[in-house]
């Protein structure tokens, strides 16, 4: 179900490091290098597969940038979320 304007707000103030645009989540990383880079979007992918939930992947060299949105509602959901919070602990386990 899509989420309103303040569950999105409580919801982003538990997600660290993510934040609105355009109506999607979103949020950039960057590595030491491409091969880094690479590593970390093969676990964002093990991930969404896992929950049968797939962020846009963008790579530039040592940046990811991942957007998240749930198209099937029209707009932000928890799984968009959850996702996210799953991701940021992909990023702190390095």
């Amino acid at each position: 179900m899509k989420l309103s304007e303040t569950q999105i707000a409580t919801e982003l103030a538990n997600t660290p490091g993510w934040r609105l645009e355009a109506g999607q989540l979103t949020r950039q990383f960057a590595f030491a290098d491409f091969k880094q880079a690479m590593e970390f979007v093969n676990r964002v992918a093990d991930l969404a597969e896992a929950m049968d939930h797939h962020p846009d992947i963008l790579v530039s060299y040592n940046r990811v940038r991942l957007s998240l949105i749930t198209h099937s509602a029209g707009g932000l959901t928890g799984k968009d979320f959850e996702l996210a919070r799953k991701i940021n602990r992909v990023m702190e386990q390095g």
